[in-house]
Parts: C-alpha cells; structure tokens; sequence
C-alpha cells in the first residue's frame, strides 16, 4: 500500500504492514501494530515476575528477550523506520538463538561443550550482518529465512518435548500454545497476501481492516509463552524438581 507521511517522515523499512499508515494518529504511524505489541512486553516481565525464583537464568535472558522483542516492535510499528526494524528483528533472532540452546542443552550437564554457543554466536553474527546490511525485498527474505530456520526447529524440539512428556496439563498447554501459535502465522500469512482485500475492500463496503498483523502479535505472544511453559516444566522434571502448572488468575499459566 502507498505510505502516507507522519511526524516521523516517509517510511525507511523495508516492509510496510496492511495497517493505514498515521490514520489515527499524527505521532504514531500503525497504531494497532504498536498497541498489540505491548502483549510481548507484558508476557515476558509477567514470567520474570512468576518464574525468577523458580527457573535458570537462560529462561531469565528468553523472557527479556521477549519483552525487549515487543519494545522494539512498538518503536518499529510506530515510526515504520529501519533502524527500529532492527530493533524489533534482531532481538527476534537472539531470542530464537536462546531458545535453541535451552532446548538442546537440556540435561542436567552440558552436553555439546563451548563451541555450541559459540557456533550459535557465530550465526547471531552472521544473521545479523544479513538483516541489517541489506535493503529491500532482499532483506526481508534473508531475515525471515534466518529466523525461521531456528523457528521451526524450536516448534520440532517442542514437538519431541509433548510426545514423551506424561504430564497431562503440560500436553493440554502445549496443545493450547500450538494452536494459537500456528492462528498467528495464519493471519500474518493472511495480512500480507491479501492486504488489498483487507485494506480497500473491505473498508470499501462498510467493513473495517481486521488488523491481522495485530491479533499475529497477540497471539504469537500467547503462544509462545505457553510453549515457553512447556519447556519450563520439561526442564525442571529432568532437573528433578517435580514441577506442576498452575494459573495465575486462571488466565496465565507458569510452573512450580
């Protein structure tokens, strides 16, 4: 769609989502993509907040990850510039590179020595050089490579994790956080192949956009926290500390 200019200039990102650009406010280029975001920023200081006490500091680093995801996503949202693009996919990467190593270093001792973060600091260079110093439709398909690959291969572990896994409510929140999980990359699937639908059409008659991109940040975000739960609760059974789910709430789940 054709950008329009706000307080922040003409857009410098390399991808404008299907959301009206300064329509609501002067300050604020996508105001619905900016909001959801906060979803990321609550989960992650949420599970700081319950889990601290309760789990390793790699889960510490994952859950600020997470809420530094969803403050760079409002900067980039808001002001659609690269260099908050950056800030919103780069600590994407970092966040997926973290959750690679809780899952396969997940024994009690360590299994692949130094050089699997090290391997793993290697690729967060190499990705990063990628995403950052390149322009155009070119980066957004280096970037979405590079972070699916560790994507997809965290959804496998986590797979394996709920196959063996005998706990009944950990298989119930696995199930939970798959589905929301696989809804979120159908809308963001959804918002970019058939923005002119949702964007003009729609409106056109009478009906407003969706805003998938924004209910993708939701979701995501509920999703991979209750994911984030599973592997929590597989981890600290094979440290031997009996772990159970419970609900803050009766809304957000966490171990104990």
């Amino acid at each position: 769609m054709a950008p329009s200019e706000g307080f922040w200039g003409p857009p410098t990102s390399t991808v404008d989502w299907c959301e009206t650009n300064y329509e609501h406010f002067h300050h604020v280029a996508e105001l619905f993509n900016s909001v959801s975001s906060l979803a990321m920023v609550f989960g992650g200081l949420l599970a700081i907040a319950l889990h601290h006490r309760v789990l390793e500091r790699r889960f510490m680093a994952a859950f600020a990850m997470l809420a530094v995801v969803g403050i760079g996503s409002i900067g980039f949202h808001a002001t659609l510039l690269f260099q908050l693009q950056m800030l919103d996919e780069l600590p994407m990467l970092y966040l997926a590179l973290i959750m690679v190593y809780i899952l396969v270093e997940n024994r009690p001792q360590r299994r692949w020595g130094a050089w699997f973060p090290l391997a793993l600091a290697a690729y967060a260079v190499l990705s990063t050089y990628l995403a950052s110093g390149t322009r155009g439709p070119l980066q957004f398909f280096l970037f979405q490579i590079s972070f699916a690959s560790l994507e997809f291969f965290a959804l496998a572990r986590v797979y394996l994790i709920h196959r063996r896994s005998q706990d009944g409510a950990a298989r119930r929140l696995f199930q939970l956080g798959v589905s929301a999980y696989a809804l979120a990359i159908v809308l963001w699937l959804s918002d970019i192949q058939l923005c002119p639908t949702l964007n003009e059409t729609l409106p056109a008659r009478g009906i407003p956009n969706p805003q998938f991109h924004a209910w993708w940040h939701v979701l995501v975000s509920g999703g991979f926290y209750a994911l984030l739960m599973v592997i929590a609760h597989d981890r600290l059974n094979t440290l031997g500390r009996a772990p159970q789910v419970r609900w803050a709430a009766r809304v957000l789940p966490f171990v104990r």
